[in-house]
């Protein structure tokens, strides 16, 4: 399908000054199927057309009050192989509480930038679920060492449940995989996102945080704010990778590597200052995602660096994936018509 075909499927086939927005709801979006390959590949070429120059995606806006109980994001971006326009908002509140109390909202709205019309609105929850895990896949391909056989995950929420089967999808020969989490049912969540992706596949509890991340080559941190898991730079052997999302590192493991590879330089010093040494300082990254995916630079330059690289969301990669969802979703009659702007 060319782009400009692309567009109109997603459009709905609307013409004219016809501004019916789609609503896509959490429940229209979870019975969608797509396969972690097709994430992977929509998120990398994402990554390719933003190298190329053809994509915008500015700086993410932050808001938080002084007494930290919640964030808010707002991104804005364009796909310029898609030729679409959208924003992303993102809102969570109770930070300052337990996970259970915890209120997280986040939406995603799609512009055809061809026909100037609306999209979709949708719930960007699982589109972030997804596109995160596929990034840390992404980061662990470009940047892991030759011969790499085991990964540790930490942390048993969203993005720790669908960590490994994305790990091995980009890394099949990944031949064992551990898991450090402390929430029951948390862990089994792991555990039966594995056995649906890959069900020959098993998983071990780690209880020594130190000697599993001494035993791994990619150690993947995906856990909450509270959580006391923190791998510092010195349990760690030559050549391992670590991959920061949420929390489960010490900062050493950034401020002590031989490599720093980031989605974006520019959004990790908005969104990684937890990760500052004591005078607030946080060291220049050595590359991009962006340019690694391209070829232009190389995620590991040699077997023996301990690299560390960021992820953080960068709203291309979501618009890229959004508009897959869109596709999806229309081509199945999912969703409901708004007349908002009426």
């Amino acid at each position: 399908m060319t782009d400009s075909a692309t567009t109109s499927a997603t459009t709905g086939g609307s013409t004219g000054d016809d501004t019916t927005l789609r609503v896509l709801s959490t429940s229209d979006l979870a019975g969608l199927e797509i396969s972690l390959a097709d994430v992977i590949a929509t998120v990398e070429g994402a990554y390719r057309t933003l190298h190329a120059g053809a994509s915008d995606n500015p700086r993410k806006l932050t808001v938080t009050p002084e007494d930290g109980h919640s964030v808010s994001y707002a991104m804005l971006g364009r796909d310029g192989s898609r030729e679409v326009v959208a924003v992303k908002t993102s809102y969570k509140h109770g930070l300052d509480k337990g996970r259970a109390e915890q209120r997280y909202y986040t939406t995603l709205t799609l512009y055809d930038d061809v026909s100037g019309l609306p999209v979709a609105m949708m719930d960007c929850a699982r589109i972030g679920s997804l596109r995160t895990p596929a990034v840390s896949a992404l980061l662990a391909r470009e940047c892991v060492a030759p011969g790499a056989r085991s990964a540790l995950v930490i942390g048993t929420g969203t993005q720790g449940r669908l960590a490994l089967p994305f790990l091995l999808t980009a890394l099949p020969q990944l031949d064992r995989l551990l898991l450090a989490g402390s929430h029951p049912a948390g862990i089994a969540a792991v555990r039966q996102e594995l056995r649906v992706h890959f069900p020959d596949r098993e998983v071990e509890l780690v209880t020594d945080l130190r000697a599993a991340a001494g035993d791994a080559d990619v150690i993947l941190a995906t856990a909450g704010g509270h959580t006391r898991a923190a791998v510092e730079a010195g349990w760690l052997r030559p050549g391992t990778l670590t991959i920061l999302v949420g929390h489960g590192l010490a900062p050493s493991t950034l401020h002590r590597a031989d490599r720093i590879v980031a989605t974006s330089e520019a959004q990790m010093r908005v969104t990684g200052t937890d990760m500052a040494d004591a005078a607030g300082h946080l060291p220049a990254v050595d590359t991009e995602l962006p340019a690694v995916i391209a070829g232009i630079t190389a995620g590991r330059r040699s077997p023996h660096e301990r690299i560390f690289a960021y992820n953080s969301g960068l709203v291309v990669t979501d618009i890229a994936l959004g508009h897959r969802f869109a596709q999806l979703a229309i081509a199945e009659g999912r969703g409901e018509r708004v007349s908002l702007w009426r």
